[in-house]
């Protein structure tokens, strides 16, 4: 009897992980740039107030290194020559550096299971990210193109991690957070993850879920943000209107990416 318990409940355990099938990753083997067909660079002073530029292919900012992806922030007020790859040649006074990459017009999911293995850089005024945001955000913007926050952190509330969802509704933004323990995680990897479906936004934290999310909050008579394709942005923002007065002894700062997985459910035969 113990022995057919054991094997039903790894047949039922292989049966639920067979559900998903790996549709897209990046273990960021190699070194250098990161791989130009699955990530692209946002660039410059982008959003919230943050204090850092967002450089282009700069391998000071992000690079693959030791078999991670290392987004890596500095204060420093760097020259011309070396933004060589900058989409404008006018540069506004520069103070911080670092880096945001994202999957837009290169990959993007409706549905299923991301999963991002990370190590976040500790300190006041870091702001490290995973987040999604709606394919549809350049033609009806943010919030109706819908974000999915899978981590956040904040160096100057470093006892938690944060996930999130934002919409629109009742014509204004709306939010659905959460925050939790996070165990110290700049001081180790750890796996932060999201499973999506037409009804459910479920959040985890080391395979363990700490926040729903039910989707119909953000129908709308246009649809539901949540029923249509997200990319997703990998970033380390630094001060703002949350990161905050940035220390700047903890300089430089590195966020390390050890993966990032996307699962979908298999196609019921």
């Amino acid at each position: 009897m113990k022995f057919f318990l054991l094997f039903s409940a790894l047949l039922c355990s292989s049966l639920t992980a067979n559900e998903w099938k790996l549709v897209w990753s990046d273990e960021f083997d190699g070194k250098g740039h990161p791989t130009p067909e699955k990530w692209g660079y946002e660039s410059g002073f982008v959003r919230n107030k943050e204090k850092q530029y967002y450089t282009t292919k700069r391998l000071q900012n992000a690079r693959l290194e030791n078999g991670h992806l290392i987004i890596e922030g500095h204060k420093e007020s760097p020259s011309l020559d070396s933004l060589k790859n900058e989409p404008t040649k006018k540069l506004p006074r520069i103070n911080y550096t670092s880096a945001s990459l994202h999957t837009k017009g290169l990959a993007s999911w409706k549905f299923g299971k991301i999963e991002v293995r990370a190590k976040v850089p500790q300190g006041l005024g870091v702001w490290p990210a995973i987040w999604t945001l709606g394919d549809s955000i350049s033609t009806i913007g943010w919030p109706r193109c819908g974000e999915i926050d899978i981590l956040e952190f904040v160096g100057k509330d470093p006892q938690h991690i944060h996930a999130n969802a934002h919409f629109h509704r009742d014509g204004k933004h709306s939010s659905d957070h959460k925050k939790r323990k996070g165990n110290e995680p700049w001081k180790d990897f750890h796996t932060y993850s999201i499973e999506w479906d037409a009804e459910w936004i479920h959040f985890a934290f080391d395979g363990t879920r700490y926040h729903s999310f039910r989707v119909n909050k953000a129908d709308t008579e246009k649809g539901n943000p949540f029923h249509k394709k997200h990319y997703l942005i990998l970033n380390l923002a630094l001060g703002g209107t949350w990161g905050g007065k940035i220390d700047d002894s903890i300089f430089p700062c590195q966020y390390l990416i050890d993966y990032v997985r996307v699962y979908q459910k298999s196609a019921k035969e």
